[in-house]
């Protein structure tokens, strides 16, 4: 009896040490798996979570005479509470649809007396886009001066903007679920990701799902990535960049059509102009800001053509008295005939993972 238990005895320590033999080599080759920019001096990161930058504290804060109430049945109830008799649906319903799209003679604002606010507040998320530091800039929450990003200052008390409002919510998860915005940058000639000063920047638009973790709410890297080199060619654009410190900054991109629709429903774009990232890297994630002058005309487009009046009031969205916002705070790209400025600063806060790009192979081979 006695053997038979030192028998098991010594079987244990044996098993024990084998184990920990085999963990010991699967840990080694672990360790010696190359990180996945070694890759031919290359890596990809591809878009899983975006949202216009609103720096949302306390209401009261960004928004201290109220957040902005100008939704359809306002509009509606405004512009009709003294008719008398029976109206059509020409006369009610379709004309107040109609100023999401004819709101540009004059600019005039259709909620008449019903206040419209812009964001207060020195501070703002963002990056310094032109370089100066003016009177209408903002400071970072890390304290940089010389933020620009008058879309917050236009948008930022529009409830459906802010966090966890409706396009706040709805547009990244519609972007999630939605193959036409898989937007992604791959990062080439890179020997270090810490710092390196001169790397290439080249943004693709992808064909393939997301890599998901086992909740199916998370995203994991590792991934793959097709380009679609025959629909996404107006998403391919590149520029030169620098790492610094762990942080990617690029040059601006003259001009960038940046993938923005929404599932199910429609295929559009952002225009931004002076386009420029600035990202926090590791092999893993790439997060932080794009910042650039959005066009203000495909901006209304885009947002209008996408969320219904209906679905607008979900957010309290006054269509006519935003774009008069936008109209008003643009600052940048005028107009050569008339001077009025076209596009405004803004930046989007990012999330992207990291995947292996697949280029096609060049045809004949």
């Amino acid at each position: 009896m006695a053997q038979h238990r030192a028998g098991n005895k010594t079987s244990q320590v044996l098993s024990f040490a084998l184990l920990g033999s085999v963990l010991a080599m699967a840990g080694k080759a672990a360790a010696e798996l190359p990180e996945p920019h070694h890759r031919d001096g290359r890596i990809g990161y591809v878009l899983t979570e975006r949202h216009w930058a609103m720096y949302v504290t306390d209401e009261r804060t960004e928004c201290p005479q109220g957040i902005n109430g100008r939704g359809s049945r306002e509009l509606f109830a405004h512009e009709f509470a003294a008719a008398d008799g029976e109206l059509s649906v020409v006369d009610t319903r379709l004309k107040v649809e109609g100023y999401q799209f004819h709101n540009e003679s004059g600019l005039p604002d259709i909620y008449g007396d019903l206040p419209f606010y812009e964001a207060q507040g020195p501070i703002s998320y963002g990056l310094n886009l032109d370089g100066k530091i003016g009177p209408d800039s903002f400071t970072s929450p890390s304290g940089e001066e010389g933020i620009d990003n008058q879309l917050f200052r236009a948008l930022g008390c529009t409830a459906g903007y802010r966090k966890d409002g409706p396009y706040w919510f709805f547009e990244n998860d519609f972007m999630i679920n939605n193959a036409y915005n898989r937007w992604m940058i791959e990062i080439s000639d890179v020997e270090d990701l810490v710092n390196d000063d001169d790397v290439t920047v080249t943004t693709y638009r992808g064909m393939d799902s997301l890599s998901t973790d086992a909740t199916g709410e998370g995203f994991v890297s590792g991934g793959t990535q097709r380009v679609d080199m025959r629909w996404g060619q107006p998403f391919i654009n590149q520029v030169k960049g620098k790492i610094v410190d762990g942080v990617l900054i690029t040059e601006s991109f003259p001009e960038v059509k940046f993938p923005w629709s929404q599932g199910g429903v429609t295929g559009g774009f952002h225009l931004f102009r002076d386009l420029r990232l600035q990202l926090n890297l590791t092999p893993q994630k790439a997060t932080g800001l794009l910042g650039g002058y959005v066009d203000i005309d495909q901006f209304n487009h885009r947002f209008r053509t996408t969320w219904s009046m209906h679905h607008q009031n979900y957010g309290q969205s006054g269509s006519g008295s935003e774009y008069a916002a936008l109209r008003r705070l643009a600052d940048a790209y005028p107009d050569p005939e008339t001077g009025a400025n076209t596009a405004i600063s803004s930046a989007v806060e990012v999330t992207m993972t990291q995947v292996y790009v697949l280029h096609p192979e060049p045809r004949g081979q």
